[in-house]
């Protein structure tokens, strides 16, 4: 069971990102996953930023983000993506994606956002 996190840069402010987080070892499609998205500035701590489960597709966001950012997965590419629109300085951190079901509890290694002029 495996997260590849891609699709991290530099941008400027009020910019957009897409972040991927390809999954391997498990299927999207085949059981409801919690496929969640994280991140940590530097000097912070870890924090939650959104979540989506994976068949029914509901979805939570934080509210530092909500409005901004938005969760999407496509089963064929057994991927789930975090579109990041007007982005904010504040948004700079290191993002990852994490898996959790009934068996397994998996993180990947993460992808740098910076959003500096």
């Amino acid at each position: 069971v495996q997260l590849v996190e891609s699709g991290g840069s530099k941008v400027q402010p009020g910019g957009s990102l897409k972040l991927s987080c390809a999954a391997s070892g498990f299927s999207l499609s085949s059981s409801n996953i919690a496929m969640s998205w994280h991140r940590q500035a530097p000097g912070k701590e870890r924090e939650w930023v959104a979540t989506i489960s994976s068949i029914i597709g509901s979805t939570n966001y934080a509210d530092s983000v909500l409005g901004r950012f938005t969760l999407s997965r496509d089963y064929d590419k057994n991927t789930v993506y975090l579109q990041m629109n007007t982005l904010e300085p504040d948004d700079t951190a290191k993002y990852y994606c994490r898996a959790v079901d009934r068996v397994f509890d998996v993180w990947g290694q993460g992808t740098l956002v910076t959003v500096s002029s």
